[in-house]
């Protein structure tokens, strides 16, 4: 039998795989069991890491969950409070409707109210009426302040609704308590007041009664009477009209034709003594609500004063103006001898007078007719000489932006006047500045 050799070619590999040394062998295991170590190493770093990462992971939830709780907590505390809060509260987005309310703006507008413009809104649930801007009438009767803030970034507004009837109704009574409390003192002290011209009155109808009165002596003892009945009833207008306060109506009357009607009023008085009244109107078409005839009397009240402090050539100046907060400002100014400080803050005191024929209640009522149509007055003394008295009255038209840029007279539709109770002047107003 022939036995075949293997090819040289096979024979050569063959050797070359019976080569490889045990040293060989033991250096890769060493390198396995090296690179081992280090996957292990490696696996256990990973193990570690991911485990922090799940405490972490786990602290942030718990956090998260505590925020929560907390933010849920505060939503339903601030939920509550809104039930609770007597005022309305009604929050707008940037499109001016209603998104959220609570109970009391259910109970002053009505339903529905999501979803709805304020502007339809306020059609609906106020009743037709001029006044000041941040308040209104329902059509119930009742009288509400409204106020706006805006929602920061967000866009929207929230309106806070404040039902305000029944603390104006204690202002009108705590307001008429203590005019009455007032008229008690009056009683005592214009006693004397008045009867010194009716004793006059008296001692000139004594002399009409004489048989051999001539014809011109007749005639000058009754204009004397009638002057001196005049002034009790000039006494009598003016205690009445501080008792009452002024009747407010709702018309509505330019700022500027008031001024025009006090000048025609004045002008008889100025032309008597050579003096002049300067009207400066800084805001045409400023509108007023109120009672147009109260309120001349008020200034035709101060306009006589000045004219008598300042006696030859007096210089009246009527500037019409805004104040800051949109309110009108009625500023009468004199070129007399001004107001001594030290009895400055006690002028429009019932009562206080530094002439010996006053009866110190000139003042006062302009006062009262001011603060009945919820302005104010003041007095401010002239680096020049003379005065300014200072009357602050609530516009009759409103500019306030309410939601999406809404004026609250737009808001509140087809807003009509009402006449009112007119007041009369009275008599002659206190002279003298009190």
């Amino acid at each position: 039998m022939v036995t075949k050799s293997p090819p040289p070619q096979a024979d050569d590999r063959m050797n070359t795989q019976a080569v490889i040394s045990p040293e060989q062998l033991q250096e890769a295991f060493r390198a396995f069991n090296e690179i081992s170590l280090q996957l292990s190493a490696s696996y256990r770093d990973l193990e570690l890491r991911v485990a922090r990462l799940n405490e972490e992971l786990a602290a942030a939830r718990s956090e998260r969950l505590k925020q929560l709780a907390e933010k849920e907590r505060l939503a339903n505390r601030l939920t509550r409070l809104l039930e609770a809060l007597p005022g309305g509260v009604v929050v707008l987005d940037g499109n001016g409707q209603v998104q959220e309310y609570n109970p009391a703006a259910l109970d002053l507008l009505g339903a529905p109210l999501l979803g709805l413009a304020w502007r339809d809104i306020a059609r609906r649930a106020f009743a037709p009426r001029r006044g000041d801007s941040r308040e209104v009438m329902l059509r119930d009767g009742r009288e509400v302040s409204i106020s706006a803030r805006s929602l920061g970034e967000e866009p929207g507004q929230i309106l806070l609704l404040h039902d305000v009837t029944e603390t104006r109704r204690l202002q009108e009574m705590v307001n008429r308590h203590k005019r009455l409390s007032a008229m008690g003192e009056m009683a005592a002290k214009l006693a004397h007041q008045i009867r010194t011209p009716l004793a006059s009155a008296l001692l000139y109808v004594s002399h009409l009664a004489r048989p051999m009165l001539e014809a011109h002596d007749r005639v000058r003892f009754a204009q004397k009477i009638l002057a001196r009945l005049r002034h009790l009833e000039a006494m009598v207008n003016d205690m009445l009209t501080f008792a009452r306060g002024s009747a407010v109506s709702d018309e509505s009357f330019a700022a500027r034709s008031l001024a025009d009607e006090l000048e025609q009023a004045l002008e008889p008085q100025l032309q008597a003594c050579g003096g002049q009244l300067e009207i400066v109107d800084h805001v045409p078409g400023a509108v007023l609500t109120g009672n147009r005839q109260a309120l001349l009397g008020a200034l035709l009240n101060l306009a006589t004063n000045s004219l008598q402090a300042v006696g030859a050539g007096p210089r009246l100046r009527l500037a019409i103006g805004r104040d800051v907060s949109g309110a009108i400002e009625l500023r009468l100014s004199d070129n007399g001898p001004g107001i001594p400080e030290e009895i400055r803050e006690r002028i429009f005191e019932p009562f206080f007078t530094t002439r010996p024929d006053g009866t110190g209640l000139g003042l006062a009522v302009v006062q009262a007719v001011v603060e009945s149509h919820r302005g104010d007055v003041r007095v401010e003394a002239r680096a020049e000489g003379g005065v300014t008295f200072v009357l602050r009255l609530p516009q009759g038209e409103h500019h306030e932006a309410l939601p999406s840029g809404t004026g609250v007279a737009d808001a509140i539709a087809a807003r009509h006047g009402a006449d009112g109770v007119a007041m009369g002047r009275g008599g002659p107003p206190e002279d003298g500045h009190g």
